[in-house]
């Protein structure tokens, strides 16, 4: 099949070279090269999906309904199938029947609403034309009656016996307990025996966050051909592989006949791990005989991918000294229409709600609630920013009623180096010496040094759960002019994965940068790598790039004792000219020497998680703000990120993914959050009406520091980061506004308003801040 704009498949796949890497050194490991594909995506060069051609493209656009849950009594679309250039109005009733379903771990999404959308923003058919133009207006013109039914849109609505169901039990298994309720899954962690746990004191309090979006700056994009008997699919999806496998069974065909093309994503955040609506532009591909292109427009983009929606209610004991003595927490999740991965950011954050502390008695149990909101999927973090407001809120709390310092509290539990998190399970040890984290985070912003009246300071931890399962595999190929092919599924978002794996290549190889080129981004050109995700890319990828080389490095050995009629042990490679010494082995008919390598993370069945974490992310964050008590208004003066990396492969990367991340958790904490009105409606759509951090945002001094202490699991001692810089953001900003006025927020976002409020009620009824914990007056008054 020819490619969308008639050049190379390598443009087709999105692959790029590492030409402008302008690095030549024999040691790239610790050296910030320069960002592969870095000009292309500041210049406007780089080629998303949206920007690739292909001839005779049919359009489509989606029609909605105004409300969440609707009943659809008729739809006509007469009027629009009259427009010139319209191929045709697809609808649920118009596609194979049943309708299938798909999804990553419950194949419960249709392709187009079947009888009731469940969610603002469900499509309820799709108008296919041969212009974008005769499409918009074809949609436009669909008419579709509808009635409007009663909604699940809370978590107390979801938990509620006589609501709606938002999922029609004879879908489920028979044997499923929930089957007649809204939840969808629940999990039971946890260790040693809560209820005879001894404490002096208890702490007990309810912490809820927001829902957010990704705001990725390239919107979804979708396009599929008929290729032979088989499919082409290009998307600015994570997980190209995931994306095969679902279509293939989604359409019943082999994993041969499925090819997708995922060029770099503008950018993806865990929004773009999964699929949306590939599977339906496949089939109807296949079907019409001819390629079909989406593009949604932002406010489409906002209605297809959300974060969930967390309410964590927390017992805490304390003896008096801020030993904690037991957790016990309840996390409610609200997931949505459907299941997407959503689930899994539900259960997998709350395996380690009780943060990097010692724990003796733990109990924790969690439900995913299914609700009529748009179905919630990954966000950076995977759901650990949530945990971390709440469990490192719930220190701060301790601490003021025990009047111990909120640095100290901390450092008397954090986990050592080697001991326990999650107890009695044979899970991952502590991974690293996280106290050096705290204390550098701690020194930065000058803890304990007086501060002027309305200013404070706060500090928190982070942790997350790295990949627990994962199988990545890559090809290295040593060409006959000493230059390197790389081949590896891992998608580049813009964290820098290609540069990473050149630089282990050139590393391993002794090549220079320039040499090196990384093909990516074509499930039929590059090797399978489950996902990209979970910052898993530099240990699981960089680890099979690793192993290849070192394959490729046993071959020399041996070509270079056949070459000069040495014992192979007595070849040093460094001070081999692989050029010569290639054109010596292949002589005329030339060649090249191919390595493989493999990193696999093996599956448990019997793990809650389906496998022990590969490394942890640990993060400590600082932050001082300036509080005017007046208006709620708050300024970030200083905020500081401290990330245990193992080694960091590339320093300017690892910079400038923790300040992405920070920048991110803290247009989370102050602004961002989705608004739904009573009918479920997302009113708050689009750039203007949602608010994300903007450069008058920024804190006064940032800082992004790093813990390299070589001891991760990855190449040269690295662990994955990208994701720490915003694991314990929102509760060290909630920490320095309380430290600057004495005021307690425990719902995210802490707006301006928000804050105001609560400074008034304080200011009406004054409240001893070491009884703070123990009341609600200081909550915030009708969510």
């Amino acid at each position: 099949m020819s490619n969308p704009d008639g050049r190379s498949e390598r443009v087709a796949g999105g692959l790029a070279s590492v030409a402008d890497s302008g690095e030549s050194e024999r040691t790239q490991i610790g050296q910030s090269a320069r960002r592969v594909g870095g000009r292309q995506r500041v210049t406007g060069e780089q080629r998303y999906v949206a920007d690739l051609p292909v001839d005779g493209t049919l359009h489509m656009k989606l029609v909605h309904v105004d409300c969440a849950r609707a009943r659809f009594i008729s739809i006509d679309a007469g009027a629009a199938e009259e427009v010139p250039g319209v191929h045709a109005v697809v609808t649920a009733q118009s596609l194979p029947q049943p309708v299938a379903r798909f999804g990553p771990g419950h194949a419960d999404r249709p392709l187009l609403a079947v009888g009731e959308t469940k969610f603002h923003g469900e499509p309820v058919a799709a108008v296919v034309a041969e212009t974008l133009d005769a499409a918009r207006e074809a949609a436009a013109l669909v008419r579709v009656e509808f009635e409007e039914l009663p909604a699940v849109l809370t978590v107390a609505s979801a938990v509620d016996a006589f609501a709606p169901l938002v999922r029609e039990p004879e879908l489920r298994p028979a044997d499923d307990p929930h089957r007649n309720s809204n939840t969808l899954s629940e999990w039971n962690f946890g260790w040693g025996d809560v209820d005879a746990a001894q404490s002096d004191h208890v702490i007990e309090n309810v912490y809820t966050t927001a829902s957010t979006t990704h705001f990725a700056i390239e919107p979804h994009a979708f396009m599929a051909a008929p290729d032979g008997d088989g499919v082409s699919v290009w998307s600015s999806i994570q997980h190209p592989y995931v994306l095969q496998r679902l279509i293939a069974d989604t359409l019943g065909l082999p994993l041969s006949k499925v090819r997708v093309f995922a060029p770099d994503p503008g950018g993806g955040f865990g929004g773009k791990q999964h699929a949306k609506f590939e599977p339906l532009l496949a089939l109807l591909a296949m079907q019409f005989g001819q390629p079909v292109r989406l593009v949604l427009t932002l406010e489409e983009t906002f209605q297809a991918v959300r974060s969930p929606t967390f309410e964590i209610a927390e017992r805490t004991g304390f003896l008096n000294d801020g030993t904690i003595t037991f957790q016990d927490i309840t996390v409610n999740g609200l997931l949505g229409a459907y299941a997407d991965i959503g689930y899994r950011v539900i259960s997998k954050s709350s395996y380690l709600a009780c943060g990097p502390y010692r724990v003796p008695d733990a109990r924790i149990k969690v439900r995913a609630l299914l609700s009529h909101t748009p179905p919630a999927t990954a966000l950076r973090g995977f759901g650990s920013p949530q945990m971390a407001w709440a469990f490192e809120s719930q220190m701060d709390a301790a601490a003021r009623v025990l009047g111990i310092d909120r640095l100290d509290i901390r450092l008397r539990n954090l986990a050592r180096k080697g001991e326990e998190i999650v107890r009695g399970a044979g899970d991952t040890l502590a991974d690293g010496d996280w106290a050096e984290s705290v204390t550098k985070a701690a020194g930065w912003i000058g803890w304990g040094q007086p501060l002027p009246e309305g200013r404070g300071r706060g500090i928190a931890l982070g942790i997350k759960s790295s990949a627990t399962t994962g199988a990545s595999y890559a090809i290295v190929r040593l060409l006959s002019d000493a230059s390197v092919s790389v081949m590896a599924g891992t998608s580049d978002m813009g964290q820098g994965a290609r540069t990473v794996l050149a630089q282990i290549a050139a590393q391993e190889l002794g090549v220079a940068m320039d040499r090196v080129d990384v093909v990516m981004g074509d499930t039929s050109a590059a090797p399978y790598d489950m996902q990209t995700s979970a910052s898993r890319s530099t240990v699981f990828m960089g680890t099979a790039v690793l192993n290849a080389c070192r394959e490729i490095q046993s071959k020399l050995r041996t070509m270079a004792a056949e070459v000069f009629a040495v014992d192979p042990s007595d070849v040093d490679l460094s001070g081999v000219d692989l050029e010569d010494l290639l054109k010596r082995a292949f002589g005329p008919v030339y060649g090249e020497v191919i390595g493989t390598g493999e990193r696999r993370g093996a599956y448990l069945a019997d793990h809650p998680l389906g496998g022990h974490a590969a490394f942890y992310e640990f993060c400590a964050t600082a932050s001082e703000v300036a509080v005017d008590r007046e208006t709620g208004e708050y300024q970030l003066l200083r905020h500081v990120t401290v990330s245990d990396v193992g080694k960091a492969l590339n320093p300017n990367h690892v910079a400038m993914q923790d300040e992405g991340a920070a920048m991110m958790g803290i247009g989370q904490t102050m602004m961002e959050h989705l608004v739904f009105d009573e009918s479920g409606r997302l009113v708050n759509l689009g750039a203007l009406d949602y608010r994300i951090a903007t450069t008058k945002d920024v804190p006064f001094e940032m800082e992004s520091l790093v813990v390299e202490n070589e001891d991760g699991p990855g190449p040269y001692g690295s662990k994955g980061t990208g994701e720490s810089g915003l694991l314990s953001t929102a509760p060290a900003i909630a920490s320095a506004i309380c430290d600057a006025t004495g005021a307690v927020i425990r719902d995210l976002p802490i707006t301006p308003e928000r804050l105001w409020r609560v400074l008034k009620e304080r200011h009406a009824a004054p409240i001893d801040l070491t009884d703070i914990s123990q009341t609600d007056i200081d909550r915030p008054k009708g969510r």
